[in-house]
């Protein structure tokens, strides 16, 4: 088994964190994103959307998706459950980190995506295609989180995590959100004190640094 990934990507950041609080070591492969490595043979026929992280099997499987990763993952290693342990618990996370997807991570990376001259012509993931980065989708991004935070901060006051007192995948798809806002000048500590309270909780951590 192999995980192919690029250091600096937040998906593949997630499942590293991912790895880290379960204790799980698999070989990873560095692919050179940035020169188009994943356009190019053998990376085009593995994984045909061109984008990182994706885990190749020993039997050849190829899985992509980081969400997809960690569930193939915690079916092989289920302790500590990071998905849930019961079926409240897997469907509670499984809310909570769908809506900081949706919500808040793909408009981060899709702010990023229009902001940083480094994508450039590279403004959706996985292609070359040349489009135009466009500030005001960053904009709509920011707006877009500031009403997801407005929404998860009262939820955090008395939880310790966003789905509850244990630490899951979505407290992990939660903090590369706001790490991504943090780069984005994003002022959430001025107005969600339990975000930044967890944010800050999270960054702590030492699977933080994976």
């Amino acid at each position: 088994m192999k995980l192919y990934d690029f250091g600096p990507a937040a998906n593949a950041k997630r499942v590293r964190m991912f790895l880290a609080e379960k204790g799980i070591e698999i070989p990873i492969v560095e692919v050179q994103v940035r020169d188009g490595a994943l356009f190019e043979e053998p990376y085009r026929t593995m994984n045909p959307f061109a984008v990182v992280p994706f885990l190749e099997l020993d039997d050849g499987t190829v899985i992509g998706e980081s969400m997809a990763i960690c569930k193939y993952l915690e079916e092989l290693h289920p302790e500590p459950s990071l998905l849930g342990r019961d079926a409240r618990e897997r469907a509670l996370i499984e809310m909570w980190n769908r809506r900081l997807e949706i919500d808040g991570l793909m408009p981060m990376i899709h702010a990023v995506r229009n902001t940083n001259p480094l994508f450039a012509g590279r403004v959706v993931p996985g292609t070359r295609t040349g489009l135009a980065q466009l500030p005001e989708i960053a904009e709509r991004g920011k707006a877009m989180l500031m009403i997801l935070l407005e929404r998860i901060d009262p939820a955090l006051k008395d939880n310790a995590f966003i789905a509850g007192e244990r630490f899951s995948i979505a407290d992990i798809t939660g903090f590369f959100m706001m790490n991504a806002a943090k780069i984005l000048d994003v002022p959430f500590a001025e107005h969600f004190p339990n975000v930044t309270r967890w944010h800050a909780d999270l960054a702590s951590r030492p699977s933080a640094e994976a």
